[in-house]
């Protein structure tokens, strides 16, 4: 929420969210430039975001628990690019919809598109190189980045608003009420949409999941 971060914390989480951000931009520009079919799960992957971080429940006074969207655009582009498509989305909600903030955006962006998608991505890199069957990988994938982004969020506020350890403890055992949920249905649509995705789009999906007939077999 607006001003609900010290100027401190503000320029803090800015700060180490930005080094992200402006890699975010180098690697799509350089994604459009070597492959300017990738600009369709470019926009799919931001309207993911914006569409279904726009529903949100209340949690903690002066935060709320929504979906994320950010596990599909990890699955495809990885931190960087999902870094960016989370700016952009937090900006257009800040100003239209009233939905965070302009001072919390870069705690906002750290938590949703990197905290969040760099622990997601990790995980979906070791289940690749393990052979794990799409449905689990992008539930998976899709589960972690959204609980990893409100435990990161957890972790913020913690720091803002001490004792961390107690406050840590009371964070996170409100926001699991609502997130985990939240986590296990945004996994289940999101796998379902990407094995709809590789059977009647396979030249979409073949770059990252190319292994359907190996998992099918």
């Amino acid at each position: 929420m607006e001003g609900f971060l010290s100027l401190e914390w503000a320029l803090f989480w800015t700060v180490v969210s930005a080094p992200f951000v402006v890699y975010g931009f180098y690697r799509v520009r350089r994604i459009i430039k070597e492959d300017p079919a990738q600009r369709t799960m470019l926009a799919l992957s931001g309207a993911f975001i914006f569409v279904m971080s726009s529903f949100k429940l209340p949690s903690v006074t002066g935060s709320s628990s929504h979906p994320t969207g950010t596990g599909f655009s990890t699955m495809f582009f990885g931190v960087g690019v999902t870094s960016v498509m989370s700016l952009i989305v937090l900006i257009f909600q800040a100003l239209l919809l009233a939905h965070g903030g302009l001072t919390t955006l870069g705690a906002n962006v750290f938590s949703m598109g990197i905290a969040g998608p760099f622990v997601a991505y990790a995980a979906f890199r070791a289940m690749t190189k393990v052979r794990v069957p799409t449905p689990a990988k992008v539930f998976i994938t899709v589960f972690l980045a959204d609980v990893f982004t409100y435990i990161t969020t957890a972790v913020q506020l913690a720091l803002a608003y001490g004792p961390f350890l107690s406050s840590l403890t009371s964070f996170l055992a409100v926001f699991a009420i609502t997130q985990i949920p939240l986590g296990i249905v945004e996994g289940i649509l999101f796998t379902i949409f990407v094995d709809y995705l590789e059977r009647a789009r396979p030249d979409l999906t073949e770059r990252i999941l190319p292994r359907r007939v190996a998992d099918e077999a």
